[in-house]
Order: C-alpha cells, then sequence, then structure tokens
C-alpha cells in the first residue's frame, strides 16, 4: 500500500474513534437525563415540592425560598436531611437541629455520611452560593432530591431559639 492509503486508513480510524467518543458522551448525557425524569416523577408521586422548571428545563435541583424551606422545616410529618455546607468554622451553622455539617470543601471525599440519596435534603451555606455548589456536586454523586435553600444561614428567618424573626 502506498502512503496515500495509509494517510486515508488512519484519518479514518481518527473518525471513528472521535464518534465513538462522541455516542459515549451521548449515552451519558442520556442516562443521565433519565435517571433525573425518573427522579422527578418520584418525587411528584409523593407528594414533594418540585418547581415546574425542574422538569421543563431539566434542573436537577428545586430552589427554594427561606420561607418555603421553613414550612418544610417545621412540618413534622415531613421527612429530610439537613446538609449544611457552610466554611469549617461559621457560627451561625448551629441555628439549624439535626444538621449534617460537612464543609463544601470536604463534601467531595464525605458525601457518603448522607444516609439516604432518596431523602429530600436541604442544603444550607452561608449566603447560598455553597449550597448550589454542593447539589451539583451530589447530583454527580447520584443524588438528585436536592433542594438549595436560597440565601442560605443570612436570609433564614428563624432566630437560634426557634422563634419566628419579624424583621
Amino acid at each position: 500500500m502506498d502512503l496515500k492509503a495509509f494517510q486515508m486508513l488512519e484519518f479514518i480510524n481518527n473518525r471513528l474513534s472521535n464518534i465513538e467518543k462522541n455516542i459515549s458522551r451521548i449515552d451519558e448525557k442520556m442516562e443521565f437525563s433519565l435517571s433525573l425524569q425518573r427522579n422527578h416523577l418520584i418525587r411528584i408521586k409523593n407528594g414533594e415540592f418540585i418547581d415546574d422548571s425542574n422538569i421543563l428545563m431539566g434542573k436537577p435541583y428545586n430552589d427554594l425560598s427561606p420561607q418555603k424551606a421553613v414550612e418544610i422545616y417545621n412540618n413534622a410529618d415531613l421527612d429530610y436531611i439537613i446538609l449544611d455546607v457552610s466554611k469549617e468554622g461559621f457560627k451561625e451553622a448551629k441555628i439549624l437541629d439535626g444538621a449534617i455539617r460537612i464543609p463544601l470543601e470536604d463534601l467531595g471525599r464525605r458525601y457518603a455520611e448522607i444516609n439516604s440519596k432518596t431523602t429530600p435534603i436541604l442544603v444550607f451555606s452561608e449566603q447560598g452560593l455553597r449550597s448550589i455548589q454542593a447539589c451539583e456536586l451530589l447530583i454527580k454523586k447520584g443524588f438528585f432530591n436536592l433542594n438549595n435553600v436560597s440565601g442560605g444561614h443570612r436570609f433564614w428567618p428563624i432566630k437560634r431559639n426557634n422563634e419566628a424573626s419579624l424583621s
């Protein structure tokens, strides 16, 4: 065979390799999308809150207002986990009784401390920014029932003594 034929075979081989990689990425995206939609259906079946944008836009977690999060927090009939990903030493984090405290920096290696991937998780941070990052990381680890509390501790309307704030 001449050089031109070898170059053509190499070109075809490279193209096939790229096509296989693209198919693999599409498969991964489809599997994630199907898992996400299945989880949304389960949440709907169980009567849990799910924002329309989660379904329409394929958004993998809820953004809850502090008021909606307080409703969930105060409802003794609801089963949920509170995850606080605030920085180590953030003093206001003690507001939430029973919260699992895992700073965002440690979450990638300590996520197994969260004992259920199906129980709704309220994710808190200082201002609600680190909790967004935590939700995105946990989605990659197979958690789908995530609820970012917008504004985090900064806008949490319950004082330390659990009395509602009037301000």
